[in-house]
């Protein structure tokens, strides 16, 4: 018969033992030891098991506790341990046998409650740690989502980040100590948000209004959703660039000279499961790189300041290539010695690096497809065309 878990995570609500299952109440008169935050510890009564208040940072808590593995431990945790919860790191560290769980209410199904909204229908995201550009995707009249934040400041912040993105009149439920006696709830707007201390722990309910941009959903963003020192895949070019590309989930995509840093970014914002690297030999724009990902909800994009392929070397292996840049007889070598069914995507506007990928396209296969675009402009008190340089696309599956 297998042991018994020496590990107990409780999700706990405002209300304390009184939103504690019974198996949760018979865990805890078990423990030996309870780490939780101090505001958790003050919501069960003193007894026999020893109380350890979780540091700050949080990864310090981490180690601490793996430093009492085996001993009959609980951990307390906020709502549900596994929605945006600590639950998901505890368990990363451990092994199935040595950890139970007992989820509470979570912030987000009581935040539903209040409001009256169908969380299949609503945005759920925590901004504990992670930067309010993340919601920059995702804003749009109409849009109504439940934000996790930190504290007090966190929520002050967060309106005045709507305001910037000229919807300062979206609708903003206050919601504190949400479940518990101290719960308190403010309706007012990102543009009018009181000057009143806001408690811990705190979210707020949103609902989307106002005129400021939107991002489109489809790959191709505007230009000048993008700061630029003029080298960039332009939207008609990076609409058929992301096609060829084809994210698929949890992919992991090298953008080779990433300028602007516009695949890289709009590859993660297909979906969040994807992953990122920008390789970019000019420092300016690896700065370039980093602002256009933070600004627009892309952080998580991985950049590194090099050359290919010397800076290919020790990078987590792609699942698909696209080089938009630096194309050359060595990096295309090297690109040929990774793993089988790699996806290649390389955009050539040169004659010379035009010749490479006929080249690499006459030896390999895979396909060869020329862009022309032409854009209309005045000639006199006319209009005609004015073409763009043709772009050449190889695309190839190793």
């Amino acid at each position: 018969m297998s042991e018994a878990p020496w590990l107990t995570i409780i999700g706990m609500g405002e209300d304390g033992l009184d939103g504690l299952c019974g198996a949760s109440r018979s865990a805890l008169e078990a423990a030996e030891i309870v780490m939780g935050p101090k505001r958790h510890l003050s919501l069960i009564p003193e007894g026999k098991a020893r109380r350890i208040p979780w540091p700050v940072p949080f990864s310090d808590g981490v180690e601490r506790l793996m430093a009492l593995r085996g001993q009959p431990t609980v951990v307390l945790v906020s709502g549900d341990p596994f929605w945006f919860g600590a639950g998901t790191t505890l368990a990363r560290r451990l092994g199935r046998n040595e950890w139970h769980a007992y989820p509470g209410r979570s912030a987000f199904s009581l935040v539903a409650a209040r409001m009256g909204w169908g969380l299949e229908a609503t945005l759920c995201i925590g901004l504990h740690a992670a930067p309010l550009s993340r919601l920059k995707p995702q804003l749009a009249p109409g849009r109504q989502m439940i934000v996790l934040l930190r504290d007090g400041a966190a929520l002050r912040d967060l309106a005045g980040y709507l305001a910037a993105q000229g919807i300062g009149a979206s609708s903003l439920t206050v919601m504190e100590s949400l479940g518990g006696p101290r719960e308190r709830l403010t309706e007012t707007t990102a543009d009018t948000l009181p000057d009143i201390a806001f408690s811990h722990p705190v979210c707020a309910a949103l609902r989307v209004a106002g005129d400021g941009a939107v991002l489109p959903l489809a790959s191709g963003r505007p230009d000048d959703a993008f700061d630029s020192d003029g080298v960039m895949t332009k939207r008609p070019v990076r609409a058929l660039t992301l096609s060829a590309l084809a994210p698929r989930p949890f992919e992991h995509l090298w953008d080779i000279g990433g300028g602007s840093g516009t695949i890289g970014i709009e590859w993660l914002l297909s979906d969040p499961s994807l992953r990122a690297t920008a390789i970019e030999p000019r420092g300016d724009r690896v700065a370039l790189i980093r602002a256009n990902a933070d600004r627009l909800g892309a952080d998580r994009l991985t950049i590194v300041h090099g050359t290919a392929p010397d800076a290919l070397e020790d990078l987590p292996a792609p699942d698909v290539v696209f080089v938009g840049g630096g194309l050359s007889p060595q990096l295309l070598a090297y690109l040929e010695t990774l793993p089988k069914g790699t996806r290649l995507v390389a955009n050539a506007v040169t004659l010379e690096s035009e010749a490479l990928l006929t080249a690499s396209h006459s030896r390999l296969g895979g396909e060869l497809m020329r862009v022309e675009i032409a854009h209309s402009a005045p000639i006199g008190p006319k209009r005609g065309w004015r073409s763009s340089f043709p772009v050449t696309q190889w695309s190839h599956v190793l």
